[in-house]
């Protein structure tokens, strides 16, 4: 973060100060958590839902903090603490962080890009973070930082260095990015796609693009969107944008139909290995083939949208070409390949699920057990849990992934969890026969059935929504700790 005087962060929260100078610099970092206070570091004490941030005041500054927002004035033997109280702790982490973006718009050169979509969010975040980090200084959150506190504090560690904020963006409901959007305005925002991932959430499809939209009804003329070409509802947002605001297409499909600029992929196919080879085009250069180090023929639309980033911030055709080829997972649990020190191959990527995702999955499952010239076939074992936030959709979302894991020639199906039976039942009604699918009841019947069943060679996906919990088991039985 940029250096303010207290009376600045004051100012710019609506807040008023206790038991510190106006004058005071406040040169440390912006925290949530009181046990990762260091010295000179604001803390913020928001109200949880079961932890008040205000009772850890008293340890956060003994460990160094230099100023506390929050709701009301922490004190200790009569003596204020070190404060600013403000109205509403989690709001003011928001304006704290408009107060540096926005400054350091004013002083310097920084380009804040935003991701939102169903799914592939912190696939593209993790791709744009490695393509930009090669041109200029690059912050971006770790794992899947992006609500209400996670976006903030990304945009908190922006200082006067910084060349680009990368920023994924979450929706839980409508108003929610236009919330994120109204302290941290991006000069890119990125739409990936609208799926039904978390229908049951939003109430229908409708909703979850209306909440989409958001994003790009943020940017000011002279910014851009890039928009996934091949997806209808993304298409129509083309039609939110304000008056100067350009687009940037991608087409994961090839076909650019008119539009233009575009990036776009061709000849794409998945191999063995599980990495998908296409051919991406981007405008002003050359055709190209990528190879993608990430694992899954769905990650070619996650890699066009990132390289239309990178390609917006200067990032030369040959340079996304190349990095591209080399960026791997940088989260866990999202297409994570793991041989198994008892000779089985772990395909962990129960982080999220929802229909597109858990059908990607799948194709690379079948097809690095098809094998090549150079690669013997593998059997083959999806652990398959719920998919969840699916709402009405979800019995016949469950259901369409037994049919697929048949038509697929998956040898093995486990359906774990009460949700996840429909995909049993539809296995069944498919056309599986003898032991090909199974449902149990929990985690711990899907253990015990996997270290009687797994032999060398095979390669197993687990495959759920997070709360389902399969990512563990995942680790288990690729005898990795968790984190």
């Amino acid at each position: 973060m940029k250096h303010f005087s207290a009376q600045d962060v004051a100012t710019a929260l609506d807040g008023e100060l206790y038991g510190i100078a106006p004058d005071t610099l406040l040169t440390g970092g912006v925290v949530t958590d009181s046990r990762d206070v260091g010295p000179g570091d604001i803390y913020v004490a928001r109200r949880g839902e079961n932890l008040d941030g205000l009772d850890f005041a008293p340890a956060a500054v003994e460990a160094g903090a230099a100023l506390v927002i929050a709701e009301a004035v922490p004190t200790v033997d009569g003596v204020h603490l070190p404060t600013l109280q403000v109205a509403d702790a989690t709001e003011a982490l928001g304006r704290l962080a408009r107060l540096n973006v926005e400054s350091l718009r004013a002083s310097g050169e920084i380009t804040v890009i935003a991701i939102t979509g169903s799914a592939g969010k912190t696939t593209v975040k993790d791709l744009v973070a490695d393509l930009l980090s090669g041109v200029g200084e690059t912050v971006w959150p770790p794992n899947s930082y992006n609500n209400e506190v996670g976006v903030p504090l990304t945009a908190l560690r922006a200082d006067e260095n910084t060349r680009f904020l990368v920023l994924e963006m979450g929706a839980r409901n409508i108003g929610n990015l236009a919330y994120l959007t109204s302290f941290v305005r991006p000069d890119i925002a990125v739409e990936l796609n609208v799926g039904s991932a978390h229908s049951g959430v939003f109430g229908s499809i409708d909703n979850t693009q209306k909440a989409k939209t958001e994003l790009v009804q943020s940017l000011a003329a002279g910014g851009w969107a890039v928009l996934n070409a091949d997806d209808p509802r993304v298409v129509a947002m083309q039609d939110a944008l304000a008056e100067g605001v350009n687009t940037l297409w991608f087409s994961p499909s090839g076909y650019a139909h008119d539009r233009s600029p575009v990036l776009r992929a061709t000849d794409a196919r998945i191999g063995a290995s599980g990495r998908t080879t296409f051919t991406l085009h981007v405008p002003d250069a050359e055709p190209a083939e990528v190879v993608l180090a990430l694992l899954g023929e769905h990650h070619v639309s996650n890699a066009l949208a990132a390289a239309a980033v990178a390609h917006l911030c200067g990032v030369p055709a040959r340079s996304i070409q190349t990095t591209l080829a080399t960026s791997d997972a940088a989260s866990r649990w999202r297409m994570e390949l793991i041989d198994s020190p008892s000779g089985v191959t772990v395909l962990n990527d129960a982080y999220n699920a929802n229909p597109d995702s858990m059908r990607a999955s799948l194709k690379t499952l079948a097809a690095m057990g098809a094998g090549d010239e150079n690669t013997p076939p593998r059997r083959t074992v999806a652990v398959l849990g719920e998919m969840l936030e699916l709402g009405d959709e979800s019995l016949k979302a469950h259901s369409d992934i037994g049919e697929l894991v048949v038509r697929l020639n998956i040898a093995r199906t486990i359906a774990v969890g009460p949700a996840a039976k429909p995909i049993f039942n539809s296995a069944n009604l498919e056309g599986s026969w003898g032991n090909e699918a199974v449902w149990v009841e929990d985690i711990s019947a899907a253990r015990e059935l996997l270290q009687a069943e797994l032999q060398p060679g095979d390669i197993v996906l687990f495959k759920s929504s997070r709360d389902a919990g399969l990512r563990f088991l995942g680790d288990e039985i690729a005898g990795v700790s968790g984190q």
